[in-house]
């Protein structure tokens, strides 16, 4: 699968999941364990691979393809 995350997409999925991951952290509700649904956003953001992208047929990477 290639790489189909752009860098501000990137950036903002790290940026999302770390603050997901960091509510147990804050929180004192036994909401705060929801927090772990930012492993998602946090591994699709380090790897640049999204398999809902994929499905959806979205790349918000714009490398240059090879000529």
């Amino acid at each position: 699968m290639q790489i189909n995350v752009g860098t501000l997409d990137r950036a903002a999925r790290i940026i999302i999941g770390l603050a997901l991951l960091s509510l147990p952290l804050w929180l004192d509700s036994p909401w705060r364990w929801g927090g772990l649904i930012g492993i998602m956003p946090l591994a699709t953001g380090l790897a640049g691979r999204c398999p809902g992208y994929r499905l959806l047929g979205l790349n918000t990477c714009h490398l240059r393809k090879p000529e």
